[in-house]
């Protein structure tokens, strides 16, 4: 483990959108890190389809709302 020196701007983004996805500020600022590694490797996939591809590699079984 390291420390990541970012903008304080950058930083009290960090610490509002944490708050709103009821996240840590450093599991936040690491959910943005691996999202946009994941879209940076992958530019032709949506933000939807990474996170869907996520959660199948974890097995998560996602309702699905056309069925609703």
């Amino acid at each position: 483990m390291g420390i990541v020196k970012i903008d304080d701007g950058l930083h009290e983004e960090v610490r509002r959108a944490s708050a709103v996805m009821c996240r840590s500020i450093n599991a936040q600022a690491e959910y943005w890190m691996k999202i946009g590694m994941l879209a940076e490797a992958n530019p032709t996939l949506t933000l939807g389809e990474i996170v869907r591809m996520q959660f199948a590699a974890a097995e998560v079984r996602l309702p699905d709302l056309a069925a609703v």
